[in-house]
C-alpha cells in the first residue's frame, strides 16, 4: 500500500531537501507493504538495494528474510517500509508486527535466527533516505515501539535512531568476537610464542588425519543443511541446545535460504570427510565487511582426536581472506573456547524507538527482562559444589 497524503509521493522542494543536490524535480515515494506476497515481488529490487547497502549483513539479504518469512511468518504481520527515489528502492525496513507482554511492537524479520538486525540504506542516498524511512516507520500501522535487539556499530538503524523525533533507548546487547581476516599465519601471530607453538603442533595433527574438505555446490545446499543439522544436534546431545535448531521449520528455512545465498556468494557450507565418512560440517555467511561462522557440527570421535574448532577456524579465515572482507566474526557469544584466539570484542546494541506513551513502559519491561535473563545465565554458568 502507498501511504496517504504527503507520504504517498513526496516532491522535494529545494527548501525541504536534505541535500542541496536535490531540486524541485526530485521525487521520493514512501510505501508500507503488508501483503503476503510483498517480499517475493520485491526480490530483484531487494537484491539490488542489498548490494548498495554496505552496512547491511547477510541477515538482511532477500534470501534469508524471504525463507524465514515463509516458515515463520504470521498472517497480517508483515510491515515492509520502503523508500524510493525516482522509482529506485533506496531504503527498506523489514519488520513484523508482534505483541510482547501485551505491547504492540515492530521487530525485524528473522530476528530470532539472526545475529544482527538492521535496516537497508543505499550508500549513495543514505542521508536523504533516513529522513523518509523515518516517516514511513512513523506512519506504519499497529505499533507503539520498534525493538531492534542486535544492532552492529555503525548500522543504518543507528542513523535512523539519531534522527528519531520521539523517544529512543539504547542498551548493550550481545558481544560478537572478531578476528582479522587472513591465513592461519596471521592467527598464529596473535598468540604468545608458547601457545603459537602448541597450535602449530595441533595443525600438523589435523593435517596428518587426512581429512578432506570441500564446499557444497548451491544445488546441493538443501541436502547439506540436513546433514549439518544432524551433526549439530548429535554434538549437543545431553547438553543445552537452542531448541529451534532441532525443529523442522528451521531446517526448511536454512535449506531455502542457503540454496540462494550459496549461489550468490553470500554463504558457503563446508563438509569434512575422513575416508568418505562425513565427520564435520560448517556454515559461513559472507557479508560486505565480514564473514561469519554461523553453525557447525562434528562427530564425537573426531573431537577426541583433533581440535575441531581449529580445523574449522583455519577454513573460515580462508573464506574471509578470499572474500576480501576485513574480519571473520565468530558472531554472538564470548564462550571461553573462542577467547583463546585473542579476538576483538564488538558490542551490539539494542535500540528501541518509541511512538506512543506506552513505549516507555515497554522499554522498562524489556530492560528488566534482559537483566533477569543475564542474571539467570550467569548463575547457570557459575560452578556449584
Amino acid at each position: 500500500m502507498t501511504l496517504p497524503g504527503r507520504l504517498g509521493g513526496v516532491r522535494v522542494s529545494p527548501g525541504d531537501s536534505a541535500d542541496s543536490a536535490d531540486t524541485a524535480h526530485s521525487v521520493w515515494t514512501v510505501e508500507v507493504r503488508q501483503d503476503a506476497n510483498a517480499l517475493a515481488e520485491l526480490a530483484d529490487e531487494w537484491r539490488g538495494l542489498y548490494a548498495r547497502s554496505h552496512t547491511a549483513t547477510p541477515f538482511q539479504s532477500h534470501a534469508w528474510l524471504a525463507a524465514w518469512w515463509r516458515n515463520y511468518g504470521t498472517r497480517g504481520g508483515l510491515r515492509l517500509c520502503l523508500v524510493r527515489r525516482h522509482g529506485l528502492l533506496v531504503a527498506a525496513a523489514p519488520l513484523m508486527a508482534v505483541r510482547r507482554w501485551g505491547f504492540p511492537v515492530l521487530e525485524p524479520l528473522a530476528a530470532p535466527q539472526s545475529d544482527f538486525t538492521d535496516f537497508l540504506l543505499d550508500r549513495d542516498h543514505a542521508r536523504q533516505s533516513v529522513r523518509y524511512l523515518t516517516r514511513a516507520l512513523l506512519a506504519a500501522p499497529g505499533w507503539g515501539a520498534i525493538d531492534l535487539r542486535e544492532v552492529r556499530p555503525g548500522s543504518a538503524a543507528h542513523a535512523v535512531a539519531e534522527r528519531w523525533p520521539g523517544t529512543s533507548w539504547r542498551t548493550p546487547a550481545s558481544i560478537c568476537l572478531e578476528l582479522p581476516a587472513g591465513g592461519v599465519d596471521a592467527l598464529l601471530a596473535r598468540l604468545p610464542g608458547r601457545r603459537a607453538g602448541k597450535t602449530r603442533a595441533r595443525l600438523r595433527k589435523i593435517d596428518a588425519a587426512g581429512i578432506a574438505v570441500a564446499p557444497v555446490p548451491a544445488e546441493r545446499a538443501g541436502e547439506a543443511v540436513n546433514r549439518l543439522l544432524d551433526l549439530h544436534v548429535r554434538q549437543w546431545r545431553d547438553r543445552p541446545i537452542n531448541p529451534e535448531h532441532t525443529r523442522a521449520r528451521f531446517r526448511r528455512h536454512l535449506a531455502a535460504a542457503l540454496t540462494e545465498m550459496t549461489r550468490d556468494g553470500q554463504a558457503v557450507i563446508f563438509e569434512y570427510r575422513e575416508a568418505d565418512r562425513l565427520v564435520a560440517a560448517d556454515l559461513v555467511l559472507i557479508g560486505h565487511d565480514f564473514a561469519g561462522a554461523y553453525l557447525y557440527g562434528s562427530v564425537a570421535d573426531l573431537r577426541d582426536r583433533i581440535e575441531v574448532t581449529l580445523m574449522l577456524l583455519r577454513q573460515d579465515l580462508g573464506v574471509a581472506e578470499r572474500a576480501g572482507v576485513p574480519a571473520l566474526s565468530l558472531l554472538r557469544g564470548d564462550e571461553p573456547y573462542k577467547m583463546k584466539w585473542r579476538p576483538t570484542p564488538v558490542r551490539n546494541e539494542r535500540l528501541i524507538l518509541g511512538r506512543s506513551p506506552l513505549a516507555s513502559a515497554y522499554a522498562t519491561a524489556a530492560r528488566g527482562r534482559a537483566e533477569l535473563s543475564a542474571r539467570m545465565r550467569r548463575r547457570a554458568e557459575t560452578p556449584h559444589g
